[in-house]
């Protein structure tokens, strides 16, 4: 059985943050295609409420998306609290392979994380378009220096949350 894991985005004073609209859009597609059986918002509160996984429940039902195959996680901050309680919620239901539904730049770096904790997955990415150019550029850089520091830690990762 496949889930479907939306990685975090920022909720701000007016509501869900595009990339967090566009993220739960692309899941909500993905379940109704039937590629699976559920889906896990992550994402903890940030500086507005409610929390990311909250406000992407609250989209996912809107799109159609059945309450009794949503499970959130609010509480993670980062990518890899995401993925590592994702897959606590997808061992509790039985859930072995993930589609994880973030930004095409994120990608690289969530499917490094899910490799260095175990989760078999795969990225599923919703398309850019509409995306201002100064907020890919901002985006490229905040990957651009998070991914190293993701490549040196996933070795020490896999040694420790593998088997978790």
């Amino acid at each position: 059985m496949s889930g479907i894991v939306i990685l975090g985005a920022a909720v701000g004073p007016d509501g869900p943050s595009p990339s967090l609209v566009r993220r739960t859009e692309h899941a909500a597609a993905l379940y109704h295609r039937g590629m699976g059986t559920l889906v896990i918002p992550c994402g903890g509160l940030g500086l507005h409420p409610p929390t990311e996984a909250e406000a992407m429940k609250s989209l996912l039902e809107m799109s159609g998306v059945p309450e009794a195959a949503i499970h959130c996680d609010d509480a993670s901050r980062n990518t890899l609290e995401n993925l590592l309680n994702a897959k606590g919620i997808m061992a509790q239901t039985r859930v072995t392979r993930a589609f994880i539904v973030t930004d095409k730049l994120h990608a690289p770096r969530a499917a490094l994380t899910a490799w260095a904790i175990g989760l078999s997955a795969e990225t599923n990415t919703p398309s850019l378009e509409g995306m201002p150019i100064k907020t890919r550029l901002r985006r490229f850089r905040h990957e651009a220096l998070s991914f190293p520091f993701y490549l040196l830690r996933a070795p020490w990762w896999r040694w420790r949350y593998r088997k978790r």
